[in-house]
Formats: structure tokens, C-alpha cells, sequence
């Protein structure tokens, strides 16, 4: 008990002296170090309160001991600790370099509205609305394929019409071996017809047609055409305006009479409506013998009738064989668009191939002799193009009554327009059972985004290089909307890019003028595609290609039920299997077939009433 030396009575030198060592431990350690020193001595203080016997002098030895251990094992794993904090440091630096590419990338999208917001804007002006997109994931998909391809050729093996049949047949609708027969018919003439066009520039072309056919059909004669004033299109544009009058009745001189105005005794008739025949009282697409009915005994009662707002209100079958050649003459022979837009249509097609080595027989059809003002003497490749007609105006997604992914602000902005302008739609779906918009999607008809456009060309393999002309109107959604194709595809032009503002005032606030330099632009591109298979312009300039382009002038038109299929498993669907079904689904629609019993004549033209087998 009390003995000198006993572990219960420590001297005070002997703590003093443990002390000291402990002090002169931790001195002796360098900065890196410190911290693991600290770690070490706090571990022994903490065992040394457990013991007083640790306290005693040899404390110090034992402890000097243990960290000449712990350093010899730092020794020893030195290079191991420094491989770990590297890789971790690694780690750390590729994230970071990440999440640079990422705000990188959402700046260059940035870039790209401010770039581009001036090539197609919503109706009310530019808007700040953030970016819609429905297919995000497959987007990203075909970004990252397209940067794989930039190498590949600008447009996959598009170029040739899906029919070993196509070369063997040519145009002939302009051959007159009948003109004797129809001479002798117009002895007997049964009056004017007076016809007043609804619609815009497809439209108007359609009716200008058909009358021209009803006229041969009633053995009458054809007033010059006129165009009725629309609120929705906004141009006073007539006949002159838009088509080349002295050539129209010229060429057509052999088959139907036509004259420029109403003689000035039966104006009289047309003032107070007598022999006024409306589109309520003609069925769409009528026979012949609803205008022998109906329309006839008016012509010979007063010696004119006037067709008012007359449109698509002449079927395609049955009709007469050389009735329906005639209408064929007229839309692809005799209807030549005015000086003024030939030459402004021959300007913008130069400027976007670049250089003209050749004229082809559907360059000569649109542009006639200015083609040859605007050509190149260089002796290099022309640019090749694609068009693409993008149905997506407000009108059209207000009517269709489909949702586009805008959210609860899209659905409001859409039913206030419908309620300005489509009336007799909100009326008409009170009183029937109304479709969800997934039903509509479903069953194809909805109009294609700009979005699902863009998807599509992808998918069918043209590369980021591809030079696009845009046709249309002002896109619902402005530049957010155009984003997914403006970013994929940079090199797009339009009208207005390509045509100084001086160039284009002729045109200023003529939309029927404005649509035919755009139905020149798709007719004379090296593959045309549309977005909706029930436009009056697609219809049209897909129909002049077929006539005029000798197999060699493809059309794209994608099956938007098809489509709407594929999308559908946008979340989960590989890449290669999305470009496989949509290549399938166009190689399809591209094939160019005779043309069917009923179908339209302007837009399948393939048949023995306007085309020759070779």
C-alpha cells in the first residue's frame, strides 16, 4: 500500500516527464501528419483512463512503440491511399465535366431560339414560352444517331418513285384527238357559266378546274373565274393576279370557249341572283347527272348561271373520258402561274440548289421561260433539297381537337380560338358524342408536330446536313415549337430567308401569291415530303411530280395512324426498331400506283385519261 514505486502513488516527476515525451511526440510530426498523430495519441489517452497502471513511466515507450508502427504501415500503403484519392478525385472531375456539357448544351438550345425566332413565329407575335416536346427521349436518340452519321450521304435512297412501272408512262393530257368532236359540240351552246371560287390558292385551282370540265360537260361557256374575298385568308388576288389569263384561254381554246366577263345583257340576271346556284345545293363531289338536273335548266332557262363559293363539287367518277382529260389539261397544262411569280418561284429555287446544270420537264411545267434568265453557266452539281410541308397553323390544330402536350394554357388558347372562329364545331360537338384526343391521335387525325416531323426524317436517315425547304404558314407555337427540327436540321430556309424584303413586297399581304411561290419550291425539290396527306397543296404538288417528274420526283407521305402507333412506345422503343417501322411505314405510302376508281385526279394522275404508257 503506500510502497515507493507502487502504481497507486505515480510520482509527480514521472507525469511530468510523460508529459514531456507525449509533447515532444506530436512535435515531432510533420503537417500531414498532425491529423493522423491526433487520431493515435487520442486513442491511447483514451485506453489510459482505464488503467492507471498505464500512467506509469514506461507509458511513454509503449506509446512511442505504437506509432512507429502506425507510421511504418502509412509507409507501407503509402501508394495505395494516393491511388484511392486520385481515383476519387477522377470521379469527382468527370462529373463535373458533365454537368458542364449539360448546362453547355441547354445554352447552345438557347442560342438556338434566339437564333432562330425570327423564321417562323405564332400569329400574335413572339412569345416567351419554354420548349414543348413530346418525345423527348427519342429525340435525344436521334440526336446522338444523326452526329454518328454526319459522315453519311445527305439523304437516304429517296430519289426514285417506288415503282418499276413509273418510266413507262408519260404526260399526254394536252393531246387533241378529239378537239373535232368537241368543236361540233359547242354549236349548240347552252349559255355562261359564271363561277365565283372559295378557299385559297389550292382550293380556287381545284374549282377553276372543275368548272372548266362542267362547261365542256353542259356545253356552255366558261366566264373567267373569279375569287371570292375569305377572312380567313385575306386576299383580294384574282385571276390575273395569280395565273397567266392570255395563255389559260389560249390553250384551252380548243376544248371550252371562255371569255373574260359576263356580256352586258345577261349582268342584269346575275344582279338579282335568278340562276345563283350555291355549294349547299350541289353534294360534294356531284355527278354529271346532279349538273344536268339541277344546273342545266337554270343555264337554259336564263342564258347563264353562276356557281357561287364553288369548290371540290365535281366527282372523279364516272365521268366521261375526255371530260376528265380536260380537267387534267387544265391543272397541268393550261394553268401557268403569272410572270411575276415565275420569275420570283425561278429566283428561289436558283438560290437554293445554287447552281442550275440542268432543266427537267417539271423545272419547264412551273417556271417557263424565266428559268432560263436565272440560270448558271457554271458547270457544277446542284444543291439537292428536300421540302417539307408542315401542316401544323393554328387553324388546323384548333380544329382538329387534339392535344400537343401544351398543357392546360395550350387548351385554353386553343378553345378561345375555337370559339372566335369555328362556332358551327363547338354547336356541332354539344349535340354529338364527343372524342377524347387520345382517340383522335389514335386513329390518325391529328396533325403531325414539328416535333414528329422532325422524327420521322430521321428516322428514314437524313443527315444533319440535309438542306430543308419549309413551306406553310406561320407554326402554332412559334420558334419553340420549330426547336426539335431547327436543331437537328440547321440548314433551313424558307421564302423569307431566301428572298430580300424587296423581293418579297410584290407579295406583301398576298397569302394566294405567297402559297404559289411555296407550291413551286416543293414541286421542283428533289423529294418533297408533307406532314398531312388531306392538304390541298400536297395534294397538288404531289400529283404535278408524278405527272412531270418521269419516276424520278418521290413524295414522303408517313400514315399518321401508323405513326401514331410507333409513337406510342416513344418510352421503351429501341432506336433501330424506330427507324426500321418508319422506314417501312414510308416505303408504303411512296409506292406511286395506278390511280384507284374515285380518287383524285390531281393528285394520282396516273391513269389513262392524263398519262400514256410509253
Amino acid at each position: 500500500m503506500g510502497k515507493l514505486g507502487s502504481p497507486r502513488s505515480p510520482r509527480p516527476e514521472t507525469r511530468d516527464k510523460e508529459e514531456k515525451i507525449g509533447r515532444r511526440s506530436l512535435d515531432s510530426l510533420t503537417g500531414n501528419d498532425l491529423f493522423i498523430g491526433r487520431r493515435i495519441f487520442g486513442s491511447e489517452a483514451s485506453k489510459g483512463q482505464g488503467s492507471k497502471h498505464d500512467q506509469s513511466c514506461g507509458s511513454s515507450n509503449k506509446f512511442s512503440y505504437s506509432w512507429k508502427q502506425q507510421h511504418s504501415w502509412l509507409r507501407r500503403n503509402f501508394k495505395s491511399i494516393l491511388v484511392m484519392i486520385s481515383v476519387t478525385g477522377l470521379i469527382f472531375f468527370m462529373d463535373s465535366i458533365m454537368v458542364t456539357i449539360f448546362h453547355s448544351d441547354r445554352s447552345s438550345v438557347v442560342q438556338d431560339i434566339s437564333r432562330l425566332s425570327n423564321l417562323t413565329d405564332h400569329k400574335n407575335g413572339a412569345q416567351d414560352v419554354s420548349p414543348v416536346q413530346m418525345y423527348s427521349r427519342l429525340l435525344n436518340l436521334a440526336s446522338s444517331s444523326l452526329e454518328k452519321n454526319i459522315f453519311k450521304p445527305d439523304t437516304p435512297n429517296f430519289r426514285e418513285e417506288r415503282s418499276s412501272k413509273s418510266p413507262q408512262w408519260k404526260p399526254c393530257a394536252d393531246n387533241n384527238k378529239k378537239a373535232v368532236a368537241l368543236e361540233r359540240s359547242r354549236e349548240v351552246n347552252n349559255g355562261y357559266i359564271m363561277v365565283s371560287a372559295n378557299g385559297g390558292l389550292n382550293q380556287q385551282r381545284v374549282a377553276i378546274c372543275n368548272a372548266v370540265a362542267v362547261a365542256s360537260l353542259l356545253n356552255a361557256t366558261l366566264v373567267l373565274p373569279r375569287f371570292l374575298y375569305s377572312n380567313v385568308w385575306k386576299d383580294p388576288s384574282q385571276f390575273g393576279d395569280i395565273y397567266h389569263e392570255e395563255r389559260f384561254i389560249e390553250y384551252l381554246k380548243d376544248d371550252v370557249h371562255i371569255v373574260k366577263d359576263l356580256p352586258q345583257h345577261l349582268r342584269a340576271i346575275d344582279n338579282k341572283n335568278l340562276s345563283l346556284v350555291t355549294d349547299t345545293e350541289l353534294i360534294k363531289e356531284a355527278k354529271p347527272d346532279d349538273y344536268i338536273e339541277h344546273v342545266l335548266p337554270l343555264l337554259k332557262k336564263y342564258g347563264m348561271v353562276h356557281l357561287f363559293g364553288y369548290g371540290n363539287r365535281l366527282g372523279f367518277d364516272p365521268l366521261p373520258f375526255d371530260v376528265q382529260r380536260l380537267r387534267c389539261k387544265c391543272n397541268f397544262h393550261a394553268l401557268k402561274f403569272s410572270p411575276k411569280i415565275q420569275e420570283a418561284g425561278s429566283l428561289l429555287v436558283k438560290r437554293i440548289r445554287r447552281y442550275e446544270k440542268s432543266r427537267s420537264k417539271l423545272d419547264e411545267a412551273l417556271l417557263g421561260e424565266s428559268h432560263m434568265r436565272y440560270s448558271d453557266k457554271e458547270d457544277k452539281e446542284p444543291l439537292k433539297y428536300l421540302a417539307l410541308h408542315l401542316r401544323f397553323e393554328e387553324d388546323m390544330v384548333a380544329y382538329s381537337l387534339c392535344d400537343f402536350g401544351g398543357g392546360e394554357t395550350e387548351r385554353k388558347e386553343l378553345q378561345a380560338y375555337r370559339e372566335d372562329h369555328f362556332p358551327l364545331l363547338l354547336k356541332r360537338l354539344k349535340e354529338s358524342k364527343s372524342v377524347s384526343p387520345e382517340e383522335l391521335r389514335k386513329t390518325g387525325r391529328c396533325p403531325l408536330t414539328p416535333e414528329e416531323a422532325t422524327l420521322v426524317l430521321a428516322g428514314l436517315g437524313f443527315n444533319q446536313g440535309t438542306y430543308i425547304y419549309l413551306a406553310g404558314s406561320q407554326i402554332y407555337g412559334g420558334s419553340s415549337r420549330m426547336l426539335p427540327l431547327t436543331t437537328l436540321y440547321p440548314n433551313l430556309v424558307t421564302k423569307e430567308t431566301l428572298l430580300t424584303p424587296q423581293e418579297l413586297t410584290p407579295f406583301k399581304n398576298f397569302s394566294s401569291q405567297l402559297a404559289a411561290l411555296d407550291f413551286i419550291a416543293c414541286a421542283a425539290s428533289d423529294v418533297f415530303a408533307m406532314t398531312d396527306s388531306g392538304s390541298q397543296l400536297s395534294s397538288l404538288v404531289s400529283g404535278f411530280r408524278t405527272y412531270y417528274g418521269n419516276g424520278h420526283a418521290p413524295t414522303l407521305r408517313p400514315n399518321k395512324k401508323r405513326l401514331a402507333a410507333i409513337l406510342s412506345e416513344s418510352e421503351t422503343i429501341k432506336w433501330k426498331t424506330f427507324e426500321n417501322r418508319v422506314r417501312k411505314m414510308i416505303e408504303e405510302g411512296h409506292k406511286v400506283r395506278l390511280r384507284p376508281y374515285g380518287r383524285s385526279i390531281y393528285r394520282q394522275p396516273k391513269c389513262p385519261e392524263c398519262m400514256c404508257k410509253v
